[in-house]
């Protein structure tokens, strides 16, 4: 059942046409006509659980499982270990039990980046500590993402109904993992209170995965339309208002900033905003599956070009410096912000 759900996702995923609005679109950036800067100046490395990356950009968690994930997250792998950036694998969930098929498909990520690179596993927040380490240890991570997604869930015909005692595992989890945690939402956005208790539970890291991005509720609708959720699709936190929140929480919160994350322009506002690193997950699986692996290696490239064009306009001269860029709100962003 989990192999056939994880295809079908992927499958809806392509085919699926609701696009929520991340309100990146709201925040303003001023052009330095002066950078006194060349683009050869712009340096884009950053430091990310210990280790140098070249770009502050990670391959945030799709899919594992099957044969057919397989080979996406084969290829997803080698971009990651050409660009040297972060990859996080989907949810090993399906891997837990002894099928070496199913763990193959996740294992092949480390085979490929190598002992150098950054692998991220992943659960659910509910998952126990055998489990987690379990994880951990398929893929030799440096981390785990623990994923927090009621929305999803509870619109899944065989999805979770219960959410309760997450918080207290979560904390449980992060005083007994001696690698890092990620808490990561799956599209629908972390607000400024949920943040806070994270962070006082222990974890250190949050992936906002804001709204605007892959739908979940419309994904799943498309496997069961037997209820019509689409008056539901907008319910979330869209992902640059979820960003600031979040980083009111604690200068040393590290944020990672996902949920719609398409151009450059997406990136570099999402940094400037407060996010540490930035997670593409939908934009470049519909590269890879239209055009294969040069087509979503073309997208990253053309991409990292235009983030070194932008942090030249605004005169930064590398990531600690584009943090602190001067911004605007404008739109509803501004107003949501106003009234939080």
């Amino acid at each position: 059942m989990r192999k056939i759900r994880k295809r079908e996702h992927v499958e809806n995923y392509l085919r699926s046409t609701y696009r929520g609005d991340t309100l990146l679109g709201d925040v303003f950036l001023e052009h330095n006509a002066l950078p006194d800067l060349s683009l050869e100046d712009i340096d884009t490395k950053t430091t990310f659980l210990g280790k140098v990356v070249d770009y502050p950009i990670i391959i945030n968690a799709m899919t594992g499982g099957t044969d057919f994930s397989r080979e996406i997250n084969r290829e997803l792998s080698l971009i990651a270990k050409t660009f040297n950036i972060p990859m996080a694998v989907g949810s090993q969930t399906i891997a837990l039990c002894e099928d070496e098929e199913c763990k193959d498909s996740f294992r092949v990520v480390r085979e490929n980046i190598g002992e150098e690179g950054i692998v991220i596993a992943n659960l659910n927040a509910q998952a126990s500590l055998e489990d987690v380490r379990h994880a951990l240890e398929m893929i030799d991570a440096d981390a785990i993402q623990l994923h927090l997604n009621p929305a999803h869930e509870v619109v899944m015909l065989e999805g979770d109904r219960d959410f309760k005692g997450i918080l207290n595992n979560i904390e449980s989890l992060a005083k007994n993992i001696e690698k890092p945690i990620i808490v990561k939402e799956v599209g629908f956005g972390i607000s400024n209170e949920v943040a806070k208790r994270l962070y006082n539970a222990g974890v250190k890291y949050i992936d906002v995965s804001g709204a605007g991005g892959t739908n979940f509720i419309e994904i799943e609708n498309m496997r069961y339309n037997s209820i019509d959720l689409s008056d539901i699709y907008s319910w979330g936190i869209p992902t640059a208002l979820s960003i600031i929140e979040c980083r009111k929480v604690s200068k040393e919160l590290n944020l990672i900033a996902s949920g719609g994350i398409r151009t450059s322009m997406d990136i570099i506002k999402a940094i400037v905003l407060g996010g540490d690193m930035v997670g593409i997950s939908g934009e470049i699986l519909s590269y890879l599956l239209h055009g294969g692996y040069n087509n979503a290696k073309a997208y990253l490239e053309t991409t990292i070009y235009k983030m070194k064009i932008l942090m030249l306009l605004l005169g930064k001269r590398n990531i600690e410096e584009l943090k602190n860029a001067d911004y605007k709100l404008t739109g509803k962003l501004r107003e949501l912000v106003k009234d939080s």
